[in-house]
């Protein structure tokens, strides 16, 4: 793990990492380029990049060697649109210019604390609720977020529940879009503060322990942050649940956000909710008989 330590914390060429690893995801047919004959790289050519955002192949080639650290937003903006990024990603590589090279020693973890309101909402709410750090640690759940997975406790990670955890794995019926997501969230959330030991740990100990981690983190994918979507879980006691998965911002904490999972009035998954919600409390009051 050190040699990869070493290699995240040293990610002084932020800009160029991301423009090759977002160049070698287009193909020549998704921008109008013929092909002929074999081609030895994957995606675009870099001159070929230089040639759709109006620029000269030998500044592109600075821009990704790390050289040329100053490009105007009109030349980033111009390869977005060559890249196809979508907003979020477009606003991702706006910001990597203005990111200093780190010098000296690394920065020390962050403290994340929820704030006491919401730990009093977390016990409030009859859904499965829990609170997320910017690196996706789980720093408070409720019991029926435990329910519906054990992972959902503090002190749980959700990158490594997800990329290292059978278990976890198996409750996700499209595992790897799932896991994309996550990664291209975990991006959003971290931005381009990649300097503190804690970032470092982690994304060193999961490119080596999952190469499915390994290339999706390669692929600089930015993802959404907060907002709802639609999951699909496979519980082993209730199922499968079609829920709403909520993250909202926590006011006053950075980048920490609520996350909450919620059925459709009178579905299925509703019905199973309450199933599940009905074997977490009576597995409560027979641990508490028990003792």
């Amino acid at each position: 793990m050190r040699g990869y330590r070493g290699a995240v914390a040293d990610e002084s060429n932020q800009l160029g990492d991301f423009l090759r690893a977002r160049r070698e995801l287009v193909t020549p047919e998704m921008v109008g380029i013929p092909v002929l004959g074999t081609r030895r790289v994957p995606g675009l050519r870099r001159e070929e990049v230089a040639m759709l955002a109006g620029i000269s192949a030998d500044y592109y080639l600075r821009l990704e060697q790390g050289r040329d650290r100053h490009p105007s937003a009109q030349v980033l903006e111009a390869l977005a649109r060559v890249l196809q990024l979508d907003e979020r990603s477009t606003a991702y590589l706006l910001a990597l210019p203005a990111t200093k090279p780190r010098r000296g020693r690394r920065a020390s973890v962050r403290r994340e604390v929820v704030p006491p309101g919401i730990l009093s909402l977390l016990s409030l709410l009859d859904l499965p609720a829990f609170v997320e750090g910017r690196y996706l640690d789980v720093l408070a759940a409720n019991p029926l977020a435990t329910a519906l997975s054990p992972r959902l406790v503090a002190g749980g990670n959700r990158l490594r529940d997800v990329f290292l955890d059978p278990a976890e794995q198996a409750m996700f019926p499209q595992q790897e879009r799932a896991a994309a997501a996550l990664v291209a969230g975990f991006r959003e959330s971290v931005g381009t503060d990649i300097d503190d030991s804690r970032f470092i740990e982690l994304v060193g100990e999961l490119s080596l322990a999952s190469p499915l981690f390994r290339d999706l983190w390669a692929r600089h994918d930015v993802g959404v942050l907060s907002g709802s979507v639609a999951v699909q879980l496979d519980h082993p006691q209730v199922g499968l649940l079609e829920l709403n998965r909520e993250k909202l911002l926590v006011s006053g904490a950075d980048r920490v956000m609520l996350v909450i999972y919620h059925p459709d009035a009178g579905s299925d998954a509703a019905e199973k909710l309450r199933m599940l919600a009905s074997l977490a409390s009576r597995a409560t009051l027979d641990r508490s008989v028990a003792q």
